[in-house]
């Protein structure tokens, strides 16, 4: 307690006896200050001190004198650097004491180590992991709000009546805007040219009340890499409301259809009418320009064996380039990464563009996306994709498969990345990365990474799970099981498939009337309203996935993940069969959608 003062008067009073006896020194008569050197402030006279010329004179006022303010600046500046670094060492001792000393084992527990993705897994139940920002079950309040819009617009293109919702809505300012009104358009709501006003208005009645606005949307910010404008007007005027309506439907497949939505409006950050556009250009290029599910997935493996055996050459030709993708292995499905995301592995050395047509590949290429889809347990929604460039040369290279995959993924298949890994790539792959990074959108592109060895693998697939190909622990490599006579027959009873498919419609036109009663009571704030008919979307929901899997085996063919009873039929998976010896080559083929969609082979290992 005593210390401080007497600190306080060592330091002070010499410092200021020092700068008045330096003063009368120098024979200062005048009101002119100076600026010493620090050995004269410290009370050295010049005679013990060698002088030093002082670099600057500062004017003070003539009421300003060294010994009024100044006289003890000097020691209380030391004393309170002094009392600063002795309470910063004590602190430091303390809180370092604190740190050394261990936490009771009981108050940190460890974390026991669950592998919740082994076994079989019922993709209709959500499983016990939390869900990621921006998906069903982690929205922020605002979030909610664009999906019910999104609900809307979708509602209007697919000519859905609404009462009720108009007098609710607001329009929103973004970077989509509606045409103005000219004098000549190339796109009505039904296509075709003219941009006459009487056009307009059939259009508006036909659509069952749709704002003509919607067929004049355009992205006007420059947002638009992949013409998704042009894609959105040749949409309407190709596709009629209802063909639209059960088009999304059929898209929608085993998923939950607000995942479906919002992973457009998270692709378009969370812009509605950007993600509307996206959305109803996906449909059409599903519809119109792959027939993917009435083609590629429909017929599958089973028609390109028959067009090899009876097509026309041109068709032999595209069916053996189709399936030989599948008996090479370029790229195939097997298990899930920490994350429980279905791993893709690309055996880059094993492509060169002159065994294929770019069609088979890229028939192929929407065939594994598709195939993966079935393989998603919610919360999970996106796939880790492994691109092997063990023993790459410059003849493995070829840039239109990989700027079909940045489309796909980019346009048609939004937010399903999780995580990219490129393998053990070669130097001369630096050049070419620097290419196909200019055409990756920044988002695709974070989720690029670059792994040397298995311990790089590691971080994010156990070693358990990584196969021996991959330096991992699985025993398991990959050998393609051929389609068997008999396995498919299902798929021919169109009668069946259509009496599943009029059920699914009515499940979903079921499901957009109680989401229309959810958004109007919402808007309305009608919390028990709005409750109830969540609660019936959500028991809707539940319906449609499960009468998916009912109908899955009338509308998709058999793959190589069926016959490795890797999907099992009524939505449930199992990334790794623990029973080999169960399945048989003579099994017989399944019927129902609650058992194996197709017949069993046994899995290699």
């Amino acid at each position: 307690m005593h210390a401080l003062p007497f600190l306080h008067r060592r330091l002070c009073c010499p410092s200021a006896k020092s700068i008045q006896s330096t003063s009368y020194v120098l024979g200062l008569s005048s009101r002119r200050a100076q600026i010493f050197t620090p050995s004269s402030r410290l009370g050295f006279t010049p005679f013990l001190a060698p002088s030093y010329p002082p670099t600057r004179t500062i004017s003070t006022s003539p009421l300003s004198s060294f010994q009024e303010p100044r006289k003890a600046s000097t020691g209380w500046a030391i004393t309170f650097t002094v009392l600063l670094v002795c309470g910063g060492v004590w602190l430091q001792d303390k809180y370092r004491a604190i740190g050394t000393n261990p936490l009771p084992r009981s108050s940190v527990p460890e974390p026991q180590e669950q592998d919740l993705f082994l076994g079989v897994i019922d993709t209709l139940t959500t499983m016990s992991t939390e869900a990621a920002p921006g998906t069903v079950g982690n929205l922020t309040p605002e979030q909610g709000i664009k999906l019910q819009e999104f609900w809307v617009l979708l509602f209007k293109v697919c000519g859905v009546q609404m009462e009720g919702i108009e007098e609710t809505e607001e329009r929103p300012v973004t970077p989509v805007q509606e045409k103005k009104q000219q004098p000549k358009r190339r796109f009505g709501f039904w296509g075709g040219g003219g941009g006459q006003q009487q056009n307009d208005s059939a259009s508006v009645k036909s659509a069952n009340g749709v704002s003509s606005g919607l067929a004049n949307l355009t992205i006007t910010d420059g947002d638009d890499k992949f013409g998704t404008s042009k894609e959105f007007q040749k949409a309407l005027a190709e596709i009629k409301p209802e063909e639209m309506r059960m088009a999304f439907w059929s898209m929608v497949k085993q998923d939950n259809p607000d995942s479906l939505l919002l992973r457009f409006l998270r692709a378009r950050k969370w812009d509605v009418k950007k993600a509307l556009m996206m959305l109803i250009s996906t449909i059409r290029w599903r519809l119109v320009d792959s027939k993917v599910d009435s083609d590629i997935m429909k017929n599958g493996e089973h028609f390109a064996l028959e067009q090899i055996e009876n097509g026309t050459p041109t068709e032999k030709t595209k069916a053996e380039e189709f399936m030989k993708q599948f008996r090479l292995g370029k790229s195939f499905l097997h298990g899930v990464d920490k994350s429980g995301r279905p791993i893709c592995v690309v055996r880059v050395r094993l492509h060169r563009s002159s065994d294929q047509s770019t069609e088979a590949l890229e028939r192929f290429t929407v065939f594994t996306i598709e195939s993966a889809r079935m393989l998603l347990a919610p919360p999970v929604e996106t796939a880790c994709i492994i691109f092997d460039m063990t023993d790459f040369t410059l003849a493995n290279m070829d840039y239109h498969p990989v700027k079909f995959m940045i489309k796909c993924f980019e346009a048609n298949y939004p937010e399903s990345l999780g995580v990219i890994l490129i393998h053990k790539a070669p130097w001369i792959f630096s050049s070419i990365w620097n290419i196909i990074k200019g055409w990756l959108d920044p988002v695709v592109a974070q989720k690029i990474h670059f792994t040397k060895n298995v311990q790089d693998l590691e971080e994010f697939i156990p070693k358990s799970h990584l196969i021996k190909e991959l330096e991992g622990d699985e025993d398991w490599e990959y050998k393609y099981i051929e389609p068997k006579e008999g396995e498919n027959t299902t798929i021919k009873d169109t009668a069946k498939g259509e009496e599943l498919v009029a059920q699914r419609q009515q499940i979903a036109k079921d499901l957009q009337d109680s989401t229309i009663a959810w958004i109007l009571s919402t808007r309305k704030k009608e919390g028990d309203k709005a409750k109830e008919a969540a609660q019936k979307r959500k028991d809707l929901t539940g319906q449609l996935g499960a009468q998916y899997w009912q109908m899955d085996p009338y509308l998709r063919c058999t793959t190589l993940y069926d016959r490795l009873n890797i999907i099992q039929g009524g939505g449930k998976i199992d990334f790794y069969p623990s029973r080999p010896e169960a399945v048989k080559e003579n099994d017989k083929p399944k019927e129902t959608g609650t058992t194996t969609n197709g017949e069993s082979a046994e899995k290699t290992e």
